[in-house]
């Protein structure tokens, strides 16, 4: 293939393909690329025996992977020019270092099946690919014949031990045929282990993982250092329990910060090379706000090449993927969890203690391993770091954490309306209903949503089998309720952001309200001052509570006063009035619940009858 240097001609910005992430082939035909090449000395003079890296997807851990593979494989001796007018072909010394290694390149990103037997297969597959790379080591004396045998049962269907001793073994052949030990890179590690907690095969797979890590990486002779990317640091305790030479490189650790993503320098000189300068401030709106150790506005290279091919702004890098493992631990996640991500999604940060190791049987129950895996994937960002001690002594490291940037907040109302498929017309008309005060219409169409939706909302949770059955019953009512509640004004900050400030389980006068929505006024630019004000003051403020039916009510209207009673009380619409809204311009409603039945009352009504 022909050679052309990757240097735009003047005026004539360069092609950008998406997808590809083979380097030699950016390289060549001169496509898009941003030099990211320096990570191959910061790598290797970092001496690290085994590094793993993780960063969120679509973050250039595939395409560096390749770049390590062209410039250390034997394989690409020869080929300096695929690196010429590159950071690390200004070292001299580098130079004499490209080519000269033997290199096994594995990526485990095809494993994604629903059973451990073809996630086994798959796995065992992706090793013989390797084995059928190198079939010219099975040519004269090199190997014995009992070695050759076992080359031979390096099979997609090959036994637990031949898998495990796969790797190491194929090292040792190559370093008796080259003379030299061997460089292996592995790319997303993790895939597999993440489908396995999806699918509900996780021993299983951390049992042979295991195996395969300890011999390859662990007691390998023939290793001369390896390197993994991922998006999670997996657990030590899971697969790396016998690793103590691996050094463990997060989204918050200080090495490598500007080796994966574009900088902002960077991202800024491309849309200068596109025309696209003006586009800068919107760019920064949409993308910015990756952190990386101490190094911030980084951003996802995913959604910039789109943006520069497709001249338009858009949820790229949060639409290539399902996002079926964050959708459901916020699902299904309990009441804190819900209750915090609603603050998220209003644009406020939480402080937090995280533990970067990604224990995922403890994703459902450990109630802050849903937001360290929603760090190590890029969905939040650390804002600060506090660390303290406290009155009793104990070191304590919390992190100020928010949602990314805008593109993510997309991504998460997206999927927020997702859960409410289902029920989406009847969803929507209630939103209308709500927002005329007609109560008739907010019953019948509240009741519909209830019940289609309560069974969305329902991780499953069973109290004891020993408790009474009313007991139970109630129990059983409350964390289903609890469950729709949040979901419910997720749903509510989803489709009425624009025109409402909309908070839940806050302090107000004397105790915490469920739901407030409050007024806000028109953006900035959609319309005068005078209009905006005066569309903020039209609109009524609005109080929620939720109540499950006691045994002493008889009816849910009592249920419904009660609630109604419970807000005048407590006095929630406190805040409200101190904020300057007149009481008579706060609805208030009281919404019982027995079952999946539903009864909403206002206080007007109410006080009528």
């Amino acid at each position: 293939m022909a050679w052309k240097k990757s240097i735009p001609k003047k005026g004539i910005p360069r092609t950008i393909g998406i997808g590809n992430q083979d380097f030699e082939t950016i390289r060549s035909r001169g496509d898009f690329y941003i030099d990211k090449t320096d990570f191959i000395r910061e790598w290797w003079e970092s001496r690290d025996s085994v590094t793993l890296i993780s960063r969120p997807r679509h973050f250039g851990k595939t395409l560096n992977m390749s770049m390590m593979e062209k410039f250390f494989s034997l394989r690409y001796e020869g080929r300096g020019e695929l690196f010429e007018g590159l950071s690390i072909w200004q070292h001299e010394e580098y130079r004499a270092l490209q080519g000269s290694y033997p290199v096994l390149f594995l990526s485990f990103a095809v494993v994604k099946e629903n059973t451990f037997a073809q996630a086994r297969q798959s796995l065992c597959r992706v090793i013989e690919e390797q084995y059928n790379k190198h079939d010219y080591l099975l040519e004269g004396d090199l190997l014995n014949e009992k070695e050759k045998e076992f080359y031979q049962e390096v099979t997609a269907k090959m036994a637990d031990n031949t898998a495990a001793a796969s790797l190491r073994s194929l090292s040792d052949f190559l370093r008796r045929y080259h003379g030299k030990n061997v460089i292996i890179l592995l790319d997303e590690y993790d895939t597999p282990m993440q489908e396995a907690y999806v699918n509900d095969y996780w021993e299983e797979m951390v049992a042979f993982i295991r195996s395969l890590f300890n011999a390859t990486f662990k007691t390998n002779p023939y290793l001369d250092r390896a390197l993994m990317t991922g998006i999670t640091r997996v657990s030590k305790e899971s697969v790396f329990s016998d690793l103590n030479n691996l050094q463990v490189v997060t989204t918050t650790s200080p090495k490598y910060t500007g080796c994966f993503g574009f900088t902002e320098e960077e991202v800024f000189a491309a849309l200068d090379e596109f025309g696209m300068s003006d586009k800068r401030q919107q760019v920064k709106d949409w993308y910015d706000g990756f952190t990386f150790g101490q190094k911030k506005d980084i951003y996802n290279p995913w959604s910039i090449i789109n943006f520069l091919k497709e001249g338009r702004v858009g949820a790229y890098w949060a639409n290539t993927s399902s996002n079926s493992l964050v959708g459901k631990l916020l699902r299904e996640g309990s009441p804190d969890v819900k209750t915090t991500f609603e603050r998220l999604l209003q644009g406020e940060s939480i402080r937090i203690e995280i533990d970067e190791q990604i224990v995922y049987h403890q994703l459902s129950g450990e109630k802050n391993a849903v937001w360290s895996l929603l760090l190590a994937s890029g969905y939040l960002k650390v804002k600060s770091f506090h660390s303290y001690t406290t009155e009793y002594g104990e070191w304590k490291e919390e992190y100020e954490l928010a949602l990314t940037n805008f593109e993510v907040r997309v991504m998460f109302r997206k999927m927020v309306r997702g859960w409410f498929d289902p029920a989406v017309y009847n969803y929507n008309n209630f939103i209308k209903a709500l927002l005329l005060g007609d109560i008739r219409a907010m019953n019948t169409y509240m009741n519909k949503v209830a019940l289609e939706m309560f069974s969305c909302f329902d991780s499953g949770t069973k109290p004891s089998e020993k408790e009474p059955e009313r007991f139970y019953n109630r129990i059983e009512e409350t964390i289903l309720l609890s469950k729709f509640y949040h979901g419910f004004v997720l749903g509510l900050m989803v489709e009425l952001a624009d025109k409402y400030v909309i908070t839940s389980n806050r302090e107000s006068g004397f105790g915490r309200y469920d739901v407030v929505l409050e007024p806000r006024a028109l953006p900035e630019g959609s319309a005068s001052d005078a209009e905006r004000t005066a569309d903020a003051k039209s609109m009524d403020a609005v109080i929620i509570e939720f109540k499950v039916q006691d045994d002493d009510e008889k009816d849910l209207s009592d249920t419904v006063r009660n609630a109604l009673a419970q807000i005048a009380e407590m006095e929630y619409q406190a805040n409200l009035i101190a904020k300057g809204i007149p009481e008579s311009r706060i609805r208030k409603y009281g919404f019982a619940f027995c079952g999946k039945k539903v009864l909403i009352g206002g206080s007007a009504s109410f006080q009528a009858q």
